[in-house]
């Protein structure tokens, strides 16, 4: 699997749920953290400055997730990253 153009796609880091007084809060209920850090699995060829294996930050409302030989992705444009590692 190879992204093409601007689009890179990325393996989201799994998140530990924190607890606050006894409750569990997981990723999709956290609004405290507006980015989402993930490893670069493949970047398409206009995309400059970020290479296969970067750990970045996006934001969580960008892209859309694929499944590809059982495994989830996303895919993200250039433009939705904010921060390399």
């Amino acid at each position: 699997m190879r992204a093409i153009n601007y689009f890179i796609v990325v393996e989201k880091h799994k998140v530990e749920p924190k607890t606050v007084g006894g409750l569990l809060i997981t990723d999709s209920v956290d609004q405290e953290n507006r980015y989402i850090k993930a490893t670069i699995v493949s970047t398409g060829t206009l995309v400059e400055g970020l290479e296969e294996k970067d750990v970045i930050f996006f934001d969580r409302h960008a892209g859309h997730s694929i499944r590809w030989k059982e495994k989830l992705y996303h895919v993200i444009q250039m433009q939705d990253v904010v921060l390399v590692e």
